[in-house]
């Protein structure tokens, strides 16, 4: 089993839109999400997209990058075909919309599980994450994160979000607090990551810091981005410090010392150090050690 997959920065790129894709290639996007829905209109770009999509992949344009492909949702008409054209090398997995409960994700899983089969490729060869898009995902986020194996994280989309609510998306983000909280605690409790909506306004940086603030505080792993511009302040808001990382090294050196003295407590900076806190100096290390692998791969 390789490294986690690393998604602080999941970048949207427009699937018929080939300079765009030629842009997305060089950027430092942990994963480009290739666009299959929204972005592509009207319908008759859809087949455009796709074999845009397999051409870039075939050139070798997005190598070494991480590829997801968002697809139509299962009531389009589209699915199938999207699925159809691009289970395929190159694809690390899909972005898997409109999800409203778990057994839309376990009906994903299954119709990716019978191409797999039928093409001779590993079962589970391809990842998802699901799209947390209306009320009824928000409540049963935690079904559609343990709905398959396949899941690796689950990430909210607001604007669908607010028009089902029939809320209003206020500028300071009330209306998205909760729904984005327990997006992230049913991502926790199921051992996957949760990935923060996109913020719209990709000219307001200050907004971007603003939201990534909130979404570290409330424990996301990455950030759903629109534009390249975005990408800086999302790593660096999203990535241990130096600080931290010297913090967390620091937490468990002391911690096993007392341990290996029988010592029932160890102390840093006057606080007391306990099991909860190692757990997360080690979450710490863990992710700064595979910032630095991917950063600096192995020939």
């Amino acid at each position: 089993m390789g490294d986690p997959l690393l998604l602080r920065s999941m970048m949207f790129v427009p699937g018929h839109n080939r300079r765009l894709l030629e842009s997305a290639a060089r950027s430092d996007a942990d994963a480009l999400i290739l666009d299959l829905e929204d972005s592509v209109r009207p319908d008759d770009q859809k087949p455009v997209a796709r074999d845009t999509i397999n051409t870039v992949l075939d050139e070798g344009l997005l190598a070494g990058h991480t590829v997801f492909v968002r697809v139509n949702d299962r009531e389009s008409g589209h699915l199938l075909r999207d699925l159809l054209a691009l289970t395929r090398d190159g694809v690390t997995g899909f972005v898997y919309p409109k999800s409203q409960t778990g057994q839309d994700v376990y009906f994903f899983d299954k119709l990716l599980e019978a191409i797999e089969a039928e093409r001779g490729l590993p079962l589970g060869r391809f990842a998802v994450v699901p799209l947390i898009e209306t009320t009824s995902a928000v409540w049963h986020a935690l079904d559609i994160c343990r709905a398959s194996r396949r899941v690796a994280a689950i990430a909210f989309g607001c604007e669908d979000f607010v028009a089902d609510l029939g809320g209003l998306h206020d500028a300071a983000g009330r209306s998205l607090f909760t729904a984005r909280a327990l997006i992230a605690m049913a991502a926790r409790a199921a051992g996957i990551q949760a990935i923060d909506t996109v913020h719209i306004d990709v000219h307001d940086l200050d907004g971007l810091e603003h939201d990534l603030v909130l979404a570290r505080e409330l424990g996301f792993d990455g950030m759903l981005v629109l534009h390249p511009k975005e990408l800086d302040l999302v790593h660096r808001h999203l990535s241990p410090t130096s600080a931290q990382v010297a913090e967390a090294r620091e937490m468990i050196r002391l911690f096993e010392e007392a341990q290996l003295g029988n010592r029932g407590v160890a102390i840093l900076n006057g606080k007391f150090i306990g099991p909860p806190m190692v757990r997360a100096a080690q979450k710490t290390l863990e992710r700064h050690d595979l910032i630095t692998r991917r950063a600096n791969p192995q020939p």
